[in-house]
């Protein structure tokens, strides 16, 4: 099948959104979650084995079978936005399949590991994705000259006037915060500053991207959509501001760029008194991990979830200790697999899997040393953890992570010696999460090799630290301090290399009572 791909037309993402209508009532694109891939093949029946996803080495060119009829590319170029930058696309309407180059081959990464566990849909019909075995889509530029889609139906989207997005929050039934919109709304790019504020009794926000084209993907991605089942609704339009003044940095208001700006006397002067009552706090929405609120964040359209906000609502979930639509009751413990066993230690899986949940216990199979189970606060942590780090290397090896059976890790019995293999971490001081509405769940990304350095000590240099991280394994190929020098940004040469020297050098101990934190990053040097 992938054979079928030859050329393509170049086109940008901006380029290419603009090829049709992509709010048309029959144009969503919504996923829903599910155990695991292979459930949905079998309810295909006789298609199984023929659908069956095959093992292509990862690819930035991403192969998409059995789409709807008359899909459009701007429904297709959805599905692959929320993770990167999409550079071309090549549609095989009589094979209802398509190809989708990505920017880079992490951002492909992260997308194929995202909807191995979640199907994602295009008009409500389960399509299937995976690594094509071409490793660019070649261009043509004598087709297609015009630079129009093959799919248009003549409606094209005008770019967008403002970086500026108003956002007003309809059938508000339950709180959504300044860090929930933060998390929502920064998977389609930078989110440089945010003002809330109450009007005509209804929440709304003032959003501001770095650039005009993140507000156009954003609208034609979020706008109707629902943050919570059947409710807070997103009603999005451009505003006439192309940018905003904020005065304070709290619960209300925030500028990204601006860290060192008062938090004032947490009511900035724009917004409305009573905006208080309806933001509350991640810490009043109680969490439940037998049940939590039934409608809870998936954000979803006509009762299924989109797939650009998934993972963005998985970590607003977790950050608001909101239990996922349909995982409400789900067991918050991992089954990791193909670990080299050979290195592999309780701590490292801890720290590792630590970035994206509060990790309480960890066992090494005593029968199977190539698996491991990893038991999290509660089961948002376990998703957003199997979604970025399923397909990752670790030690040389392409770890597997699902779901498992169990509900709990026991612990070994009082006087059984089981070498080691079973860590109790409960109590740990590194726990990333256990203060509700931590900055930490603002900054949860996919393992990428640019890393966030902070609580650097001022006495140490940009060699200190290239050497350090030279030392744990790999190549630096940039660093760059802020401006405060107490964070900075360093990129190894690969991811695997960038997740080997976190597990080694978080929390390392750099004197004067410092301790580095180490964390991905979305940024690029």
């Amino acid at each position: 099948m992938d054979g079928d791909v030859a050329v393509g037309v170049k086109r940008g993402s901006d380029e290419l959104l603009s090829g049709g209508h992509y709010n048309s009532p029959n144009s969503s694109v919504t996923c829903e979650y599910c155990v695991c891939l292979l459930s949905c093949l079998a309810a295909n029946g006789s298609d199984s084995k023929k659908l069956r996803v095959e093992e292509n080495p990862p690819s930035r060119v991403i192969h998409i079978r059995k789409l709807p009829n008359e899909v459009s590319e701007t429904e297709v170029i959805a599905l692959g936005l929320p993770f990167g930058k999409v550079t071309n696309i090549l549609m095989l309407k009589g094979k209802n399949q398509a190809f989708l180059e990505m920017g880079t081959e992490e951002a492909a990464i992260t997308m194929v590991n995202y909807y191995a566990t979640v199907t994602p849909q295009v008009r409500n019909v389960p399509v299937f994705i995976q690594y094509s075995n071409h490793k660019e889509l070649k261009t043509d530029s004598t087709l297609n000259q015009d630079g129009s889609s093959p799919n248009s139906d003549g409606d094209s989207v005008l770019p967008a006037p403002s970086p500026v997005l108003r956002i007003i929050i309809d059938n508000m039934f339950y709180p959504v915060t300044l860090d929930v919109l933060q998390q929502i709304f920064s998977k389609f790019g930078t989110v440089m500053k945010i003002i809330t504020f109450t009007k005509n009794n209804q929440f709304q926000a003032l959003l501001q991207y770095s650039e005009p084209v993140n507000a156009q993907q954003a609208k034609l991605s979020l706008d109707g959509q629902n943050i919570y089942n059947s409710c807070c609704t997103l009603r999005i339009d451009y505003s006439k501001l192309v940018n905003l003044n904020v005065k304070y940095n709290n619960d209300k208001s925030r500028d990204y760029t601006r860290p060192d700006l008062p938090a004032g006397d947490g009511q900035d002067s724009s917004m409305g008194k009573d905006s208080t009552s309806l933001l509350g706090s991640p810490s009043a929405v109680p969490f439940s991990s037998g049940g939590g609120y039934s409608s809870s964040l998936c954000l979803a359209q006509g009762g299924g979830a989109i797939s650009p906000l998934s993972a963005a609502a998985a970590a607003a979930a977790a950050a608001g200790r909101v239990a996922l639509a349909g995982h409400s009751g789900t067991s918050g413990v991992l089954l990791v697999s193909n670990l080299n066993e050979e290195m592999v230690a309780p701590q490292s899986l801890f720290t590792l899997f630590g970035v994206y949940g509060d990790v309480q216990r960890v066992k090494i199979l005593f029968n199977k040393k190539d698996s491991a189970l990893i038991q999290l606060s509660d089961g948002n942590q376990a998703q957003l953890a199997m979604s970025h780090l399923n397909g990752q290397k670790m030690y040389g090896k392409i770890i597997r992570v699902t779901l498992s059976k169990h509900t709990t890790v026991q612990l070994p019995r009082d006087g059984l010696d089981d070498q080691g293999l079973t860590k109790d971490f409960a109590n740990s001081p590194l726990h990333r999460f256990k203060k509700p509405g931590s900055k930490n769940f603002q900054n949860i990304f996919p393992p990428s090799a640019t890393m966030h350095l902070s609580n650097i000590p001022e006495s140490v240099s940009e060699d200190d630290l290239r050497l350090l991280f030279s030392n744990a394994g790999g190549t630096v190929k940039a660093f760059k301090f802020f401006q405060d020098r107490k964070m900075a940004l360093l990129q190894m040469s690969t991811v695997e290399e960038a997740i080997q020297v976190l597990i080694d050098l978080h929390n390392y101990d750099m004197g004067s009572g410092h301790r580095l934190k180490v964390s991905f990053s979305k940024s690029t040097i």
